[in-house]
């Protein structure tokens, strides 16, 4: 029987993953991590079956209801963020067991576990936290976790990117701590449905979103606070990048989508989410521009990240038009679910590129299919979904966004979200012409285990396949959304 008890699990098992590699030695670890790796979907798989029976359900942790107790909570937007980390994170972790086997890397290894235990731990309990302060809690875990998995590599430019992220992370969490007082002064309240029945306009409540809203949005890497997204993300061990690309800038956004359209909804003004699609417009358009000038792999998947985290911001702008913002905001956050996938494959399967030629200069790639087909089919497929080509996730994604854009007479969004496929065909197109299609430069003298290339590749089909399985995860993003029931039922 599938009880609330469920909902322990998805945070739980990662954190008692992590106590166990910090005690464990060798082997041990890495079997601990891939079991809790394959355990924590299963209770992933009960918190969505819970919430498709019963509709949003809440669970006081140890019988303590708020404000005193732990209060956990799921809906259908929360049990779609944690699918998400359930994918990702098994695939990471299939392809972090190959990547850290290498006798140059071994010593990395135990780190790299028990630091993303305690990362996978934090994105679960924020996705299920109902107070706005065990959500503090949950994001100081994440960014303290990646700022560390940042530095693993331990070469000046990883370092000097994980203190960055650092110092971004403690200030976006600042701001957000910051508001959370402002807001418990003001209103008395830390629960996040008590704060949304108190809640009024006011100077308290206008500074705490625009406090919350901020700090978020530099976590997030959105334009014009994207400057340490790049650095971090080229900076990493490839594990670590996958993880950051694909998980944790979506745990930001998932709060600012909780809190907009939660207690925020009706002290905010339209012309506050026209501000964050338009920072998510340019964000598009520059982050493509940067990536068309890259001259290695890995950079130009970190700027395309700051475009397709653009696409994230729409939503805000296009889902208070009446009669379309459910399609809006679930193809924004269908957009978090394809490029965690697609991306975070990508990523990996530059690690397989640079594992095997020791570089991923872009101009020294000629004829590579040749050698690596799995690996640049792999950069294909995830392309595919950058692009929004069907039958992708990020076309199913984008479809919706570009419906409520043209609907809402909302015809600027429309233009950014086509041409921003046609610049991300240009960016991909950059190396994968001459990686299928000019002759190869040499041999391969390198190998890397055939593990990582179907890992990658898995990933990436899963994006691929997003578009023909949308049905059920949009039906998922029904439950509980926070849209009056006629739009729901309207919707595809």
């Amino acid at each position: 029987m599938i009880s609330p008890d469920w909902m322990v699990g998805p945070p739980f098992l990662p954190l008692v993953a992590a106590t166990l590699a910090f005690l464990l030695r060798g082997r041990a670890v890495v079997w601990v991590c891939l079991a809790t790796a394959v355990l924590t979907p299963v209770a992933v798989g009960g918190v969505v079956l819970l919430t498709l029976r019963d509709g949003p359900v809440g669970y006081a942790f140890g019988g303590w209801d708020a404000p005193l107790g732990i209060e956990l909570y799921a809906d259908g937007l929360s049990a779609f963020m944690l699918v998400m980390t359930a994918v990702v994170g098994l695939a990471v972790s299939v392809y972090a067991a190959a990547y850290y086997a290498a006798p140059k890397r071994a010593q990395d290894g135990r780190s790299f576990w028990l630091l993303w235990m305690f990362l996978w731990g934090a994105l679960n309990a924020l996705f299920l936290s109902a107070d706005i302060f065990n959500l503090y809690v949950a994001l100081e875990l994440l960014g303290l976790s990646a700022a560390a998995l940042i530095t693993l590599a331990g070469t000046l430019s990883s370092v000097t990117a994980g203190m960055r992220y650092l110092l971004v992370s403690l200030l976006g969490s600042l701001a957000y701590l910051l508001a959370v007082a402002l807001l418990f002064g003001a209103f008395g309240a830390l629960d996040i449905q008590t704060l949304e029945e108190r809640i009024s306009p006011g100077p308290a409540a206008w500074t705490a979103v625009a406090l919350m809203v901020t700090g978020l949005a530099l976590k997030t890497g959105l334009f014009p606070l994207h400057f340490w997204l790049p650095p971090a993300y080229a900076g990493s061990p490839i594990p670590v990048t996958a993880l950051l690309s694909g998980l944790t800038a979506k745990a930001s956004f998932y709060l600012v989508v909780r809190l907009w359209f939660g207690p925020f909804s009706d002290i905010l003004a339209p012309v506050a989410g026209q501000l964050l699609g338009l920072l998510g417009a340019v964000g598009i358009v520059w982050g493509s521009v940067l990536a068309l000038r890259q001259r290695r792999l890995k950079p130009l998947l970190a700027y395309s990240s700051v475009s397709q985290i653009g696409y994230l911001f729409l939503l805000f702008s296009l889902a208070t038009t009446a009669g379309w913002g459910f399609d809006a905001w679930s193809g924004g956050i269908y957009q978090a679910l394809s490029h965690a996938c697609a991306k975070a494959a990508m990523f990996m399967a530059v690690g397989t590129i640079i594992g095997s030629i020791g570089h991923d200069d872009i101009e020294r790639m000629d004829g590579i299919g040749q050698h690596l087909p799995l690996t640049i089919g792999t950069l294909g497929v995830g392309g595919v979904t950058l692009m929004g080509l069907p039958p992708s996730g990020g076309f199913t994604a984008k479809w919706l966004l570009l419906t409520a854009a043209v609907e809402s007479g909302q015809w600027w969004l429309a233009v950014v979200i086509l041409a921003g496929g046609l610049l991300a065909a240009g960016y991909l197109f950059r190396f994968l012409g001459p990686a299928l299609l000019n002759m190869p430069a040499g041999k391969i003298s390198r190998s890397t285990p055939g593990v990582m290339e179907l890992t990658a590749f898995g990933l990436a089909l899963v994006s691929l396949s997003l578009g023909l399985t949308s049905g059920p995860l949009l039906e998922l993003l029904r439950v509980g959304a926070p849209f009056p029931a006629s739009v729901i039922a309207g919707a595809p």
